[in-house]
């Protein structure tokens, strides 16, 4: 009688161990890496210039983990079009879920038109941060690619006294969810704008000199091609329609010449 509660008393302290063993095996062991690229959708301006000061990441098992950029400051969003990215930050985060990212921005956020720059207005950007959901599950030893897809040309607004403001549309997407859509569009005389559009969806590319144009970032689907030249070069708008895009694969559809 004297020895039950000593084998009560093991019994439940090899419970309370087998709690604690199984408690510690539901959290991730380790860290991994994550890599956040800016990239950029065009709009027809001189430059457009984001003041990029901190990442914020939130991690299901640690809240919002701050990261901070490889180049903290201004970065001029139309440098990096047609694929064109740049290495925003790198950070060792703890392995588990993450659900959201938050870009907080500076006040030197501007726009030039013209030859002629206009501050953007962004209170709620520089008070709480632009946030997007970003869900991913990071192994142990894992490396992640994550780009911000930036819309400049969606995301300024000219007010009605003339003034700018910018009211972020942002896309975030991962190399598993990264469909592609690469071409030349010629002559570069047509000075022509590309669109993606799937349904209600609609995508843009502003060719570079030579009339190359790539998407980046689009989802699975099939797409319309249109190839709208500006009006003042008398060249002909063309469609080129059910374009497929699968993630992992790159749809070339060569070259495009557009008559007048």
């Amino acid at each position: 009688m004297k020895k039950r509660p000593l084998v009560l008393g093991l019994c439940v302290l090899g419970l309370l161990s087998l709690l604690a063993s199984c408690k510690k095996d539901d959290a991730p062991a380790g860290t991994a890496t994550m890599n956040i690229h800016l990239t950029d959708g065009p709009g027809n301006y001189d430059a457009v210039l984001i003041d990029v000061q901190q990442i914020e990441i939130h991690s299901d098992i640690n809240g919002w983990v701050t990261v901070n950029p490889v180049h903290p400051g201004v970065y001029n969003l139309l440098d990096f079009r047609n694929g064109a990215d740049t290495l925003l930050c790198q950070a060792q985060l703890p392995a588990g879920n993450i659900s959201q990212m938050r870009l907080v921005l500076g006040s030197s956020n501007s726009v030039v038109v013209d030859g002629v720059t206009y501050p953007l207005s962004t209170p709620s950007a520089q008070q709480s941060g632009l946030k997007f959901n970003i869900h991913q599950e990071l192994v142990p030893n894992g490396s992640y690619h994550f780009w911000i897809d930036f819309d400049a040309g969606r995301s300024i607004v000219k007010t009605g006294n003339g003034a700018y403001s910018l009211k972020p549309v942002i896309r975030t997407y991962t190399e598993l969810t990264n469909g592609k859509i690469k071409g030349y569009v010629l002559p570069p005389a047509a000075d022509a704008t590309v669109y993606a559009i799937n349904g209600a969806d609609t995508f843009s590319a502003i060719p570079a000199a030579d009339g190359y144009f790539l998407f980046c970032g689009l989802p699975e689907g099939n797409y319309n091609l249109w190839f709208d030249a500006l009006d003042a070069t008398n060249y002909q708008d063309s469609l080129m329609p059910n374009v497929p895009v699968t993630f992992g694969n790159i749809n070339d559809v060569g070259i495009v010449t557009l008559i007048q």
